[in-house]
């Protein structure tokens, strides 16, 4: 299985423990996710947030409706946790989230390891454009967020 990788990363004017309270809050994810997925959490609230937490999204990817599960594979507040997926879109979705103190903020990185049915044909064609468009709203909404001048590569 061929996997694609992307990486992000964004400052934010926050400390390292703002910035990871607000991930590790799940709720969250609806609020930095396009409206164009209408991605809405099933899991019902609250989600205490450890290893091993399932979570069950619905969305619409290319208007096809989708139910997606994911694992938190890896929980080390405040410093990164791992979601991975167990049921979904992908073939394989791994989504590292790192929170490194820098410059009085906090510079957050995101590392994805993904797989795509159809393989690198089909995530040049279309899934890759799709996941640069994901973080880049992720990126904005953020920025509106944390109302700070963000660095951003």
């Amino acid at each position: 299985m061929k996997e694609s990788y992307f990486r992000s990363e964004i400052w934010l004017p926050r400390t390292t423990s703002q910035i990871f309270s607000f991930f590790g809050d799940a709720r969250n994810l609806e609020i930095i996710t396009p409206p164009w997925l209408h991605f809405k959490i099933l899991t019902e609230a609250p989600i205490e947030m450890e290893e091993g937490t399932l979570i069950d999204y619905r969305l619409s990817l290319r208007s096809i409706p989708l139910r997606w599960r994911t694992r938190i594979e890896v929980w080390e507040p405040p410093r990164r946790f791992i979601d991975i997926q167990i049921k979904g879109p992908y073939r394989r979705w791994h989504h590292e989230h790192v929170f490194e103190p820098r410059n009085n903020g906090t510079l957050c990185i995101d590392h994805v390891r993904y797989a795509v049915l159809g393989g690198l044909l089909v995530d040049r064609l279309f899934v890759r454009r799709d996941v640069e468009e994901i973080f880049e709203f992720r990126r904005k909404r953020l920025l509106e967020l944390f109302q700070g001048n963000a660095e951003t590569s």
